[in-house]
């Protein structure tokens, strides 16, 4: 696996001591993004002291992309890597790849982000915000979720089809999940991130999904993986022309929903009993005062997320 290198910078507290920040390294994945790249929107992150270093994976690119990205990273070689795969293996594969070389560097935080920059690349310090507000927490991932003040643009098709989805991956899932396919995600670089990514994925499209799973599958509960991942709704978010995701991959993304539950699923217990609920959120409650019980009323529905669209 090639080496990724990384940058610590610095920083001045109140005390006029400086420490370090938080190094963080970005995964793009990228295939015939020659007509898609935004050249400019990369220049002005790479120019501008960004938040975290960019590995971009070429993944067997047969047009002009890995000419573009050896250009970018000659601007900023402190910022910008490249990791080429001779042969395409899919978006799933190059991401796994990029992020276990990411991993491989040391970086206290890792993630993916789509190369069309629906998502800015300005709001990955947000994200590593939330993630150093929250020791708790394993992954921060991106929200598209249409609210008043907030600029996200999609497609009515895949808007419609992607919610139809979500819903889907929710009750596959068990988990209240809003958004599972936002190409924006940020997680710890850890030993649980690096179990995440070790082995291939068995899904082509949605292997976000399958990411989710495989942290199911391995604490065996829902609760410790409900309470480790957080949605970060943006406030940006464009459709961007071009994707080579298509209306029938929808069918093949449900048909890849059920090989996810039948091979890390089954038999995990769901989120449905009360005092199941309840014995996974002990560890939670073990330090609060005690409260008294709520009425039945009050605890005859689950919690559900704040926005449905």
């Amino acid at each position: 696996m090639r080496q990724v290198k990384t940058y610590l910078p610095l920083t001045t507290g109140n005390n006029g001591v400086s420490f370090r920040m938080p190094s963080t390294v970005v995964v793009i994945p990228c295939y015939n993004e020659a007509c898609r790249l935004d050249i400019d929107r990369f220049l002005r992150y790479l120019r501008n002291d960004p938040p975290a270093r960019l590995l971009f994976v070429d993944d067997g690119s047969t047009d002009d992309t890995r000419i573009m990205l050896q250009a970018l990273q000659a601007v900023a070689p402190e910022w910008a890597d490249i990791l080429p795969l001779e042969t395409n293996r899919g978006k799933a594969e190059a991401v796994r790849r990029g992020m276990l070389a990411a991993l491989g560097s040391g970086a206290d935080f890792v993630g993916y982000w789509d190369a069309d920059l629906a998502t800015p690349l300005e709001v990955i310090g947000r994200f590593c915000e939330r993630l150093q507000a929250a020791e708790s927490l394993q992954a921060v991932f991106g929200a598209r979720v249409r609210l008043l003040g907030r600029d996200i643009r999609r497609h009515l098709s895949r808007h419609l089809l992607g919610r139809a989805f979500a819903m889907g991956a929710s009750c596959v899932l068990g988990l209240g999940i809003y958004d599972t396919q936002c190409g924006a995600k940020l997680f710890r670089g850890n030993q649980r991130t690096r179990e995440l990514f070790h082995t291939p994925f068995c899904s082509k499209w949605i292997f976000d999904v399958e990411l989710i799973a495989r942290m199911i599958a391995v604490d065996q509960q829902r609760g410790p993986t409900l309470r480790s991942l957080y949605e970060l709704p943006l406030d940006t978010w464009h459709d961007v022309d071009g994707s080579k995701v298509k209306p029938r991959d929808f069918l093949a993304a449900l048909v890849d929903l059920h090989r996810i539950y039948r091979r890390y699923l089954r038999g995990v217990p769901r989120l449905v009993d009360r005092e199941l609920v309840d014995r996974e959120l002990e560890p939670v409650r073990e330090n609060t005062p005690q409260e008294q019980p709520l009425s039945p009323a009050a605890t005859s529905q689950p919690a559900r997320h704040p926005a449905e669209v």
